[in-house]
């Protein structure tokens, strides 16, 4: 439903937060407790829901269908990828398509979806395209989960503006009762169960009303078997794809490499400011000796340098040498690489090391002047 149109008649009752936004959030609960991989929104208009959906830790694939191509476009810009996905990519993948098409028709693209929101879709269905949902939703796609949610007509005249439905656009609109026959036997036709919830709250003393907005959650009884979707699978696409954004992800090699090269610069630079910071406090002769050690060692090997895993971070002439060992200790360059074995493995050829490939090397030639 149009954001504007549904504020202008529940200006008088008033919902907090407004309607669209509880009906995003009870998603958004949902997407929460189940932590569905792939999720599809049918009749995704301008893309808001969608949006929302994509800070969702669990989500790897989202999709959105609508009939009306414009719609999508003049919001979808809001689904790409900004210059902080790109700076720090998330550990997981994302990719978002949005589809133009009619939820009457049967396309491939939409198989394999653990969770279908149909939110304040179906009142604007033709009776034909009504008559087709079940199967195409319930059947064809057969997610694990299926949400639909649907005005409740018996809410209408605590509406003072709605005069028969309300919004142009819909095409019939359903009372609790008949919203749950409906439900009830598509959800017996395709083995599934529903139980039936809402939001937007009636007034004190009118509770039999019921929620301004009813809801549908139906899970499938048993798995799906591959052969079965396959069998129903058309021949064709009839969806026309009209965007697509696939996220940076640390599950790319490549943007892998460039997180854990950055981190590993980044944490090597704080040790040697720590190392350097010591070094400058004076002539503190405590100070001086806890290096000592490290200095004799070089000088003793001079042109044929040895860096133990276990060593401190030390300082030979004008060169600095951070460990390896020591910067994967770090929390997220552990997190990141793993394994001691993939650190070296990315970082080879990108980072300044020393001879024996054990160490961080910096040059503070133009620092000591």
């Amino acid at each position: 439903m149009d954001k504007s149109f549904q504020e202008e008649f529940t200006q008088i009752i008033k919902f907090q937060p407004p309607l669209y936004k509880q009906r995003y959030q009870f998603v958004k609960d949902l997407v929460e407790k189940y932590k569905p991989k792939k999720v599809a929104d049918l009749g995704c208009a301008d893309c808001s829901l969608l949006w929302m959906l994509k800070f969702c830790s669990c989500i790897e694939v989202l999709a959105g269908l609508d009939i009306c191509a414009n719609v999508m476009k003049e919001k979808m810009h809001t689904l790409s990828p900004l210059p902080v996905d790109y700076l720090q990519p998330s550990e997981r993948s994302l990719t978002v398509t949005l589809h133009h098409g009619s939820v009457a028709h049967k396309d491939p693209c939409m198989l394999g979806f653990d969770l279908v929101t149909c939110i304040e879709l179906i009142e604007h269905l033709e009776e034909s395209e009504l008559k087709k949902f079940p199967e195409v939703v319930f059947g064809f796609m057969a997610p694990s989960i299926v949400v639909i949610s649907t005005p409740n007509s018996e809410f209408n005249p605590l509406l003072p503006r709605v005069m028969l439905y309300r919004h142009p656009d819909h095409k019939f609109e359903w009372s609790q009762a008949e919203f749950q026959s409906w439900a009830l036997e598509t959800a017996r036709c395709y083995n599934y169960s529903v139980e039936f919830t809402g939001v937007g709250h009636p007034p004190t003393g009118m509770e039999k009303v019921g929620f301004c907005t009813q809801i549908g959650v139906f899970v499938r009884k048993c798995p799906q078997t591959g052969e079965s979707v396959q069998s129903e699978k058309p021949t064709e696409a009839v969806y026309k794809t009209v965007f697509k954004a696939v996220y940076p992800s640390l599950k790319d090699e490549k943007y892998l490499q460039n997180a854990v090269i950055s981190e590993v610069i980044f944490t090597a630079q704080i040790i040697k400011h720590r190392l350097m910071s010591k070094r400058k406090d004076g002539d503190d002769p405590e100070r001086k000796s806890k290096f000592q050690p490290s200095m004799d060692y070089v000088s003793d090997c001079l042109g044929k340098l040895v860096v133990e895993r276990n060593m401190e971070p030390f300082v030979s002439g004008n060169e600095v040498y951070i460990p390896l060992a020591t910067i994967f200790s770090f929390p997220k360059v552990n997190r990141l690489c793993g394994t001691f074995e993939k650190l070296c493995k990315l970082i080879a050829g990108k980072v300044t090391l020393s001879s024996d490939g054990s160490a961080v090397m910096f040059n503070i030639e133009h620092e000591n002047e």
